[in-house]
């Protein structure tokens, strides 16, 4: 199964640090940011990783030019119309042979048991659709995500501030099958102007009777978005969850 990243973006909430900066090669203790999330996905056995690249897509593949350092084969996919992460992946369609792939936004991470137990749960259980969320006090930065038990029944993107009932939000982890492609294929871009992954989901439950499983991370366990400069800098300046990647 192929792991796809996510690391196209132009990283405006992350101004000034990224006017010249890939928003995922942003320095972290002596590492570009997407470094730990490779180094998790080698760490899981994943061995074939695409990259979608757009700004300042040169720096990414200079650094980890064919993947041999990480152990893993590494494919840059451009996008060249920032349309959103539905947009993205639809690029990534001919590359996956496998009938799932693994999915991570370049901007989250989290420790790297979290990428196992979302691969032990599809091989054990033979989930189509994994979806990873994670607590907050308001999902309004992300998506609120609403379930039945373990079963994902609604997700809200960057709903307003205040107005969600639950504090599950989209972490920006999944396993998918390739059907979501189908499903890709026939939205219409949002009022952002993008092709959204969410919207896709919630497409596939009602017309598809999809099953999307939800994992949720324990409440205080550790991620972190650098797509906030907030959570950025606290990161750069603190070094002790380091040792939390592979508890």
């Amino acid at each position: 199964m192929k792991a796809v990243i996510l690391c196209a973006g132009f990283g405006k909430r992350l101004k000034p640090y990224t006017d010249k900066i890939q928003k995922t090669m942003l320095q972290v203790h002596g590492k570009p940011f997407l470094e730990y999330i490779i180094n998790g996905m080698s760490y899981t056995g994943f061995r074939d990783i695409i990259l979608v690249v757009g700004y300042r897509k040169e720096q990414i593949k200079a650094y980890f030019n064919t993947g041999a350092k990480w152990n893993v084969k590494i494919e840059y996919i451009e996008q060249k119309e920032l349309n959103g992460t539905g947009g993205a992946l639809l690029l990534c369609e001919d590359s996956i042979l496998d009938g799932h792939f693994f999915l991570t936004w370049g901007d989250t991470l989290v420790p790297y048991d979290i990428y196992t137990k979302v691969c032990n749960l599809h091989q054990n259980e033979n989930h189509n659709f994994i979806l990873v969320a994670n607590y907050t006090e308001d999902p309004c930065l992300g998506a609120a995500i609403y379930c039945d038990d373990f079963i994902l029944t609604n997700i809200i993107e960057k709903p307003p501030r205040g107005s969600s009932r639950t504090n599950l939000n989209n972490c920006g982890i999944f396993i998918f099958s390739t059907e979501i492609f189908d499903i890709l294929k026939t939205l219409t871009p949002s009022e952002r102007g993008e092709i959204e992954v969410p919207d896709a989901l919630l497409k596939g439950i009602k017309e598809r009777n999809w099953k999307v499983r939800v994992i949720k991370m324990d409440k205080n366990q550790f991620k972190v978005d650098i797509g906030a400069k907030e959570e950025y800098e606290q990161i750069k300046n603190d070094s002790s969850w380091l040792q939390l990647l592979k508890i």
